[in-house]
């Protein structure tokens, strides 16, 4: 299978590479940057997948992904806007959350592929979990270091990459999207 990836983004095309091991999976840059301007992780995946689409190879599938951490003492903050939340977003989400005792959170990844025929297909994946009090660990990328998976006792930068390639709400997408397309 070949997917490209609607993204500038190496660390989540390493992520959907461990996840999809056999596929072939690069990144297609559009020469300019979509404007996310959707209300959901769907939304602005599909905005991205739509937006690589005509810069991809004959014949690929196209991928947007969009993913985030929701945190329920935050009323679900920073959600979509994870990645632009902050210049320091570790840092902000730490300091926002201060002593609460509720710390429960959701990683959550949406894929939305178009095929060459323009059929597209949808994925999504979560992972629960809490935010840890501080940073531990250097493996992952994000809110890695705080993210503690339900279950774990350890961040995911803790537990590392290769967990993450099992376990992330990224590789739950994508297996969810390979079953999707008949590939998993």
């Amino acid at each position: 299978m070949r997917l490209v990836l609607a993204s500038n983004n190496e660390n989540k095309l390493r992520e959907l590479r461990a996840a999809l091991p056999g596929w072939e999976i690069d990144l297609v840059q559009a020469p300019d940057e979509p404007i996310e301007d959707g209300a959901t992780f769907r939304e602005n995946a599909r905005i991205k997948a739509l937006h690589g689409r005509p810069h991809a190879p004959h014949g690929a599938w196209v991928a947007g992904e969009d993913a985030g951490i929701e945190v329920d003492a935050l009323g679900g903050r920073p959600g979509i806007h994870s990645a632009r939340w902050d210049e320091h977003p570790v840092e902000r989400l730490l300091e926002e959350l201060g002593e609460t005792h509720d710390r429960g959170a959701r990683y959550i990844c949406e894929l939305v592929a178009i095929g060459p025929d323009g059929s597209e297909e949808h994925a999504r994946g979560v992972l629960e979990g809490r935010v840890a009090e501080e940073p531990r660990g250097s493996e992952g990328f994000g809110y890695d270091p705080i993210f503690v998976p339900a279950g774990e006792s350890a961040t995911v930068a803790e537990l590392g990459d290769v967990w993450k390639a099992v376990h992330s709400h990224r590789a739950r997408a994508a297996r969810t999207l390979a079953r999707a397309l008949g590939c998993g």
